[in-house]
């Protein structure tokens, strides 16, 4: 491999490296930028395969470190998503054309990235996306615009704007980020949802234990009488108390098990209501994965029964096939698929709840507030996976819901993390991991609807698709008359037959 070839491997991965470096849990967000600058010089003037290869290897250098978390439910199955997703990476990268539309075309071009991979296979992987080390930095409102997708989108803008400015074409910097004031100034300015004039007094019960656990190594009562006895610390009289998910593990039916009976006990005992997450089996290869509402008189009122399944982890897409190579690694037990609406009626108001996994996915947040939520519930469960990726990136994910919807959110997790997220996304009472912990405080009941409760991602991915229509027709218009400003003359060939014979010099212009 030639000199400039190394050299532009080794431009690729440090854009990846520094993209993945300003996610959570190292969450530097200031690095995005400078791994989209790296990008950006990579990919300009190449040609498809270049760009396709160059995106790939970013990609790699992203998602290789920031989805290492996929491992600890399957090892097949996070090289199969790392180079699934890389190579989706470098598709999007080929329909960015290589000169004058670039700039226009690959915030677009990330956007639709981003929102693919968070839909489809298996409904979606949007973890790793630039939009949860961004919730730690100024462009954070834009999300209540355009969700999560949209704020991606921006923080490339910005990466475009200081790339365009670091060669001096100071025209494409100032329209680039004269584009992202103007949204953020919108987003500022947008409405926030509003206080209902209610207020409730909230705890959250962490019940402690060791990380990195799965649940066929755990005593199922073990973790439930942790939590019961983490809950002797609520002080009496609060509106509600939420639990973790599934720390009350039972075999169907809930109705006649005897944690039940402890739990009204307890309710009883609080004069509370408690939000609890319950598994119940159905039969041997089968489980209920819900959160269960009991009265302060001991009665069960609500149940919402998860909806959006985690893959290979809740249930095993393709199994009759994965079972010939996977064997026994495979999970050996599905969860039921639920059409429930996602909210619970409690005395002091209505709760949308997005349980898990949930969180990540913004549609799920917008669907209960939409159903009426003016709080919003993440009964949550990591204490399977090793370390801290998943829980980081998932607390940055409970902002980025706060922020979308105007509300306040309540993450409770067996082992961490749990929290109380304000609706303009600030983290308040945060827990370690592994620590017993419970906390109180007060939170507002609101109302009203952000332009993303509204509208939802649609509009962004649409401007997204005429972007990119538009960046073609103009490198189209510009294509016989290179402008010698335009880029910046960076040799990075990973093809060295880059632009000869099509009227442009081999080296950029």
């Amino acid at each position: 491999m030639s000199r400039p070839d190394l050299k532009a491997v080794a431009t690729c991965l440090a854009a990846g490296i520094l993209l993945a470096a300003s996610l959570p849990p190292w969450g530097f967000w200031p690095l995005a930028f400078a791994g989209i600058v790296l990008l950006d010089r990579v990919i300009a003037d190449q040609p498809a395969g270049a760009r396709f290869r160059r995106g790939w290897l970013v990609g790699f250098a992203l998602l290789g470190p920031s989805m290492s978390w996929i491992k600890d439910l399957t090892l097949p199955g996070y090289i199969i998503a790392v180079a699934y997703y890389a190579a989706l990476l470098g598709v999007l990268l080929v329909a960015v054309p290589p000169g004058r539309g670039r700039r226009l075309a690959l915030p677009a071009a990330w956007l639709i990235f981003e929102a693919f991979r968070s839909d489809w296979p298996f409904g979606g992987v949007p973890l790793s996306v630039l939009s949860v080390g961004q919730v730690a930095g100024p462009l954070a409102p834009i999300a209540r615009v355009g969700g999560s997708n949209l704020l991606g989108a921006a923080t490339v803008a910005v990466g475009l704007a200081i790339s365009a400015a670091v060669v001096k074409q100071w025209r494409t910097a100032a329209v680039a980020g004269g584009v992202v004031a103007l949204v953020l100034l919108g987003a500022v300015l947008a409405p926030q949802g509003k206080d209902t004039g209610r207020t409730a007094e909230v705890a959250f019960v962490q019940g402690g234990g060791p990380q990195g656990t799965r649940a066929v190594d755990t005593d199922p009562r073990g973790v439930f009488e942790r939590h019961l006895q983490a809950s002797q610390q609520v002080p009496e009289g609060v509106d509600f108390v939420l639990w973790p998910e599934d720390v009350v593990d039972v075999a169907l039916p809930f109705a006649q098990s005897q944690e039940l009976e402890e739990l009204s006990d307890l309710a009883r005992q609080l004069d509370t209501t408690l939000i609890v997450g319950v598994i119940e089996d159905e039969g041997v290869d089968k489980f209920h994965n819900a959160s269960v509402v009991i009265s302060p008189e001991g009665e069960v009122t609500g149940r919402y029964e998860k909806v959006h399944r985690v893959p290979f982890g809740e249930y095993v897409p393709l199994r009759s096939l994965l079972e010939k190579f996977a064997g026994d690694t495979l999970p050996v037990r599905d969860a039921t698929i639920s059409d429930d609406v996602n909210t619970l009626d409690l005395p002091a108001g209505r709760a949308g709840v997005v349980i898990s996994w949930e969180v990540f996915f913004g549609h799920r947040a917008r669907s209960g507030v939409n159903a009426g939520g003016e709080i919003v519930l993440n009964p949550t469960n990591g204490s399977s996976y090793t370390g801290t990726l998943v829980q980081s990136q998932q607390i940055a994910s409970s902002r980025l819901r706060a922020i979308e919807t105007g509300r306040w959110v309540v993450q409770a997790a067996p082992t961490g993390f749990s929290a109380f997220v304000t609706p303009d996304g600030e983290v308040l009472k945060r827990s370690a991991v592994s620590e017993a912990r419970v906390e109180v405080d007060t939170v507002t009941m609101r109302s009203g609807k952000t332009l993303y409760v509204r509208w939802g991602e649609w509009p962004a991915l649409l401007a997204s698709v005429l972007a990119l229509a538009g960046a073609w027709a103009l490198a189209r218009r510009t294509r016989s008359v290179p402008d010698a400003t335009e880029e910046d003359g960076t040799d990075l060939p990973l093809d060295r037959t880059v632009n000869q014979g099509k009227g442009l010099p081999a080296h950029g212009h």
